[in-house]
């Protein structure tokens, strides 16, 4: 374990709250989560929905740690299971949260958290994974004519139309935001007008096996994540299929029963797999395929931790992590620009012409610039001075850049 950054004197003996939307996994956010955590040993998390079973690895350790505050939803019959059902009551939960007390609270946000109310006392800081993707720009994604029957379709819209309201109205409520990527940075802005910090989220790095030998040849093609409309496992699939060459695919999620039937004699669907079979899986891949437009995205970063190159979309986070082919030397993987079968079947090509030029201490490298280490470094110093950056209501009034 990574020894954790000592904190200046201006955080020191403040009274900390952490909020999350929901822990009833262990993903990207949640590694962010337990950084915080470490960060602030004592602090309690606030969320909407706590499931101990679905934390795991040394993330799900590290959160157990704290005294955890579930909302009202915790109590609703099958909550753990189909939160994402009990959508239209996440503003009122977060809402009925007392913060009164603390002097710093530090919202972990991809859907609610950020629109907790504090006291006119407190800092509220928020990280912010992404502005809800599929109340914006992929509502269509999640609610379009082909994912929902016509009967529900204009309830779901009035819903959504009210959320969207909600919360562009409580993006105020925030004194900082920080964000998990430039492109990220940039949704903030168009949402919410405010400018935002970039604090690029952590790899573990001690997870996954140092470079081995490269190539690898004789090792299948991966792709890592759950099954949510915007990763686009469907494309991966098709294009797989044509190319008749072996993927591998960990995960799962709501769009399962839709991917089985799409795949092919050289598709392979996984499931969910523990830590540590997920590691061997980027350890023998021959490489990383990531057809979403990602906030950020953690997987290529996992997957060059293992010596592993990228094949992914060109937008997006990806743009920040993936060094493209044609930079020579420095090079991790491939970026293509067009989200359909075609491009990705174009972009396999190049790798397959490109492979013997990926050298795994460079993807090492690029990993290394992205560790728990620096994040956590990093956060301290942001942290330092936002909160030490006079008081509250001045902060508020204007837009923040470190």
């Amino acid at each position: 374990m990574i020894p954790v950054p000592a904190l200046p004197p201006s955080l020191r003996g403040l009274r900390v709250a952490l909020v999350h939307d929901w822990l009833v996994s262990t993903r990207g956010g949640e590694s962010v989560l337990a950084s915080l955590c470490r960060l602030f040993p004592g602090a309690p998390v606030y969320t909407l929905v706590h499931h101990g079973g679905g934390l795991t690895g040394d993330v799900g350790a590290v959160i157990a740690r704290h005294r955890v505050v579930p909302s009202f939803v915790q109590r609703l019959p099958g909550a753990h299971r189909y939160h994402r059902a009990l959508l239209p009551l996440f503003p009122h939960a977060v809402e009925a949260w007392d913060f009164r007390g603390y002097d710093l609270v530090v919202s972990s946000s991809h859907c609610v958290a950020k629109g907790v109310i504090v006291p006119p006392s407190a800092t509220h800081v928020s990280y912010v994974h992404t502005p809800m993707r599929y109340a914006y720009e992929q509502f269509p994604d999640y609610f379009g004519a082909t994912r929902l029957p016509a009967a529900l379709g204009g309830g779901v819209r009035y819903l959504m139309h009210h959320l969207r309201l909600w919360d562009e109205v409580t993006a105020a409520r925030v004194d900082h935001y920080l964000a998990n990527s430039h492109h990220v940075a940039r949704r903030i802005t168009a949402r919410y007008r405010r400018d935002s910090v970039v604090v690029h989220p952590p790899v573990d790095m001690d997870r996954f096996a140092r470079a081995g030998l490269w190539p690898r040849p004789d090792g299948p093609f991966l792709m890592v994540g759950a099954f949510a409309p915007y990763k686009r496992v469907d494309l991966a699939v098709e294009a797989f299929n044509r190319l008749r060459l072996p993927l591998h695919i960990v995960g799962g999620g709501q769009d399962a029963a839709r991917i089985r039937p799409l795949c092919g004699p050289t598709v392979k669907l996984l499931g969910r797999l523990s830590d540590q079979e997920v590691a061997a899986a980027y350890a023998g891949a021959r490489a990383l395929v990531f057809p979403g437009e990602e906030d950020f995205g953690i997987t290529p970063l996992e997957a060059m931790a293992s010596g592993t190159p990228v094949i992914a979309l060109g937008r997006g986070g990806a743009t920040e992590t993936v060094v493209d082919a044609a930079e020579g030397p420095t090079a991790t993987g491939v970026l293509f620009p067009e989200q359909s079968v075609d491009g990705l079947c174009a972009a396999v090509e190049r790798f397959l012409a490109a492979e013997p030029g990926f050298r795994p201490d460079v993807l090492r490298a690029q990993a290394e610039r992205f560790s728990r280490a620096r994040f956590e470094a990093r956060m301290v110093e942001v942290l330092e001075r936002l909160v030490g950056n006079g008081p509250r209501t001045a902060r508020r009034s204007g837009l923040t850049a470190v």
